[in-house]
C-alpha cells in the first residue's frame, strides 16, 4: 500500500467512526425585497430595502450584522463609492471618509418580529463606465454562528443621456462645439446627437455629469443642461431611419419627382416596404398599366379619405 492509499483509508475510517452532524434547525433569513443587481448614472443613489427574519421558536434572539464591500475599478483613480446600511432609528454602517466605521453591529431581535435595513449606495460623479461595487451584508445569531446568511448586492456605473438647451437654429453649431470641447477630456462623452427635427435642443451621452456641465458652461449659443436624463425610448426613433415609403397609403394621389414618367400625376395601388417600391396607376396613361417606383420618386398631393 502507498502512502496515497494509506491516507485515503485512514479518511474513510475517520468519517466511518465520527459522530453524525447535528445541523441546526433554527433558519436565518435576509430578503432583498427587490433585485439586487442595478445599474446607476454617475452622482445618483440607489436604495435596496431588506427584511431580517429571526427562528420563530419563541425566543430572544441576538442578530450580528457585518457589511463587506469589493470595488472593482475600470481604470486607476477611479473615485470611492460611498455605502451606507440603516435602519429606522439610524445609521447602522456607513464607508464615508468621516464616519467611524464599526466591524459590526448586534440587535436583539423578538421572535416572530423582523427588522428592517435599507442599504444606499452612492456613485460619484467622476465614476468611469464599468465601475461597480459588490456588498455584501451578513447576518448571524451571536449565539450560534453557524446559523446565518447573506445578501449580496451589486451596483454598476453607466452613461447618462442629457438634453443640453441651445438657441433655436444653432443646434448643429454647439454640438460641434461640444464636440470639440470634451475631445480629449476626460468626461467619458460617448456620442452627441443633434436631430434635424428637432429645434433647441442637443442630446448628450456622457458619464461625468459635473464635468459636463462644465463644458456646457464654455459653449455660446448653449442655456445649460435640463434638469434629470433623457431616456434611450425617447431619442431612438431619431437613431433608426424612416422608410421612404413612411407616410404613404394606398388611394393617395402623388405627383412622380423622378424618372421617365416625371410630373405626371398617379395614384398609388400598392406598397412594398421590405423593397421601399410602390406601385402607381398614371392618370394620363392612354392604358391603365401598372408602374413601380421607388417611394422617394414621388411626391404626395393628396391623401386618401
Amino acid at each position: 500500500m502507498d502512502i496515497f492509499e494509506d491516507v485515503e483509508h485512514t479518511k474513510k475510517d475517520v468519517e466511518k467512526n465520527a459522530p453524525p452532524v447535528q445541523h441546526s434547525a433554527k433558519t436565518l433569513k435576509l430578503i432583498v425585497q427587490d433585485e439586487t443587481k442595478r445599474s446607476m448614472a454617475s452622482g445618483d443613489s440607489t436604495d435596496f430595502d431588506m427584511a431580517l427574519k429571526v427562528p420563530e421558536d419563541g425566543l430572544m434572539h441576538t442578530v450580528v450584522v457585518k457589511v463587506d464591500t469589493v470595488f472593482s475599478a475600470t481604470e486607476e483613480g477611479s473615485p470611492e463609492w460611498f455605502v451606507k446600511l440603516h435602519d429606522p432609528l439610524g445609521v447602522v454602517w456607513e464607508n464615508t471618509p468621516s464616519a467611524e466605521q464599526e466591524e459590526e453591529r448586534a440587535f436583539d431581535i423578538m421572535p416572530g418580529h423582523e427588522k428592517t435595513f435599507t442599504l444606499s449606495i452612492t456613485s460619484p460623479t467622476g465614476a468611469r463606465f464599468g465601475d461597480k461595487i459588490t456588498v455584501l451584508v451578513n447576518v448571524s445569531l451571536k449565539d450560534d454562528p453557524s446559523v446565518a446568511d447573506v445578501a449580496t448586492l451589486l451596483a454598476s456605473a453607466r452613461q447618462s443621456i442629457l438634453a443640453v438647451k441651445t438657441s433655436i437654429g444653432h443646434e448643429k453649431t454647439v454640438a460641434d462645439s461640444l464636440a470639440s470641447r470634451a475631445k480629449g477630456k476626460p468626461i467619458g462623452v460617448f456620442a452627441i446627437l443633434s436631430p434635424a427635427t428637432i429645434r433647441g435642443y442637443v442630446f448628450v451621452e456622457a458619464m461625468n455629469t459635473d464635468a459636463l456641465r462644465e463644458v456646457v458652461k464654455g459653449v455660446r449659443r448653449t442655456r445649460g443642461l435640463v434638469k434629470g436624463e433623457t431616456s434611450f425610448a425617447e431619442i431612438e426613433h431619431f437613431l433608426t431611419p424612416k422608410p421612404i415609403v413612411s407616410g404613404i397609403v394606398e388611394g393617395d394621389i402623388v405627383e412622380l419627382i423622378a424618372g421617365p414618367f416625371k410630373g405626371e400625376k398617379a395614384r398609388v395601388q400598392q406598397i412594398d416596404e421590405s423593397k421601399e417600391e410602390i406601385t402607381v396607376e398614371l392618370f394620363e396613361a392612354m392604358v391603365p398599366i401598372p408602374v413601380t417606383i421607388r417611394g422617394d420618386h414621388v411626391r404626395v398631393l393628396e391623401k386618401e379619405k
